[in-house]
């Protein structure tokens, strides 16, 4: 008796562990819990919202005006305003975000998908740190603008780099941050935040490359042939610029 009533409450029950989201599958089902379709939309979509209205602020501090507008407010301090105002920002979206997203569980994955995540998390890490030799780090967090009592306009241009990382792709911190981002996507909100950002930063990088032919012209456009994007080529293979 007991048995047949263990077999019958087990059909219709989908088998797996309680609890598990498959990855990257977005079912309506997860083992023995029901996932409604709009606890997946309605969360994606604010979330994208989120980002849009990130992208957009960051946009107008980072346009002539808005730059203008920051060194009149803050003086020396217009490029650490400026990264204070985007950190803020970034963090309140990535909370509201996590917030939205609460309800949904880690996806369940195999080990192997695990460590290969890991090492992506640890790769780009590692490219981070080795890339970020090649730029001054005081002047990009606007404490050498502080030192030195002039805003982000009354300094010299910096000296383009192309050497170290650089050499093998022309933007190595945006390529170890999409490593660290898609390596960590783990839950769907670790996912939703790897492709919103993924997306920002391959349009920031638009406007970033035109910003950088105006101010070396020629030699970025020399460079610009020479080295690819994001994904570095063996040595002697040609590329075609993106």
């Amino acid at each position: 008796m007991g048995d047949r009533q263990s077999l019958a409450s087990s059909k219709g029950r989908a088998p797996g562990r309680s609890g598990a989201q498959p990855w990257p599958s977005f079912s309506r089902t997860s083992g023995d819990r029901c996932y409604p379709a709009a606890m997946w939309l309605k969360p994606g979509f604010l979330y994208v919202l989120l980002w849009i209205g990130f992208g957009a602020g960051h946009s107008v501090l980072a346009s002539w005006p808005g730059r203008r507008w920051l060194e009149r407010v803050a003086g020396a301090g217009d490029r650490l305003a400026y990264n204070l105002f985007a950190l803020v920002h970034l963090a309140v979206v990535l909370g509201i975000g996590w917030y939205l997203f609460r309800d949904l569980p880690a996806f369940a994955l195999p080990w192997v998908l695990r460590a290969a995540l890991a090492l992506m998390v640890l790769a780009g890490a590692v490219i981070l740190v080795l890339a970020g030799r090649s730029y001054d780090l005081a002047r990009f967090a606007g404490l050498a603008q502080l030192r030195r009592q002039a805003p982000e306009s009354g300094l010299a241009t910096e000296a383009l780099a192309t050497g170290g990382m650089n050499a093998l792709v022309r933007h190595p911190l945006y390529l170890g941050l999409l490593l660290v981002l898609w390596g960590g996507a783990g839950s769907p909100f670790a996912l939703a935040t790897a492709v919103c950002a993924s997306v920002y930063i391959l349009i920031g990088i638009r406007f970033e490359e035109r910003k950088l032919l105006r101010l070396y012209g020629d030699r970025y456009a020399a460079y610009r042939a020479r080295v690819p994007m994001l994904l570095p080529w063996p040595p002697g293979v040609a590329h075609r610029r993106p």
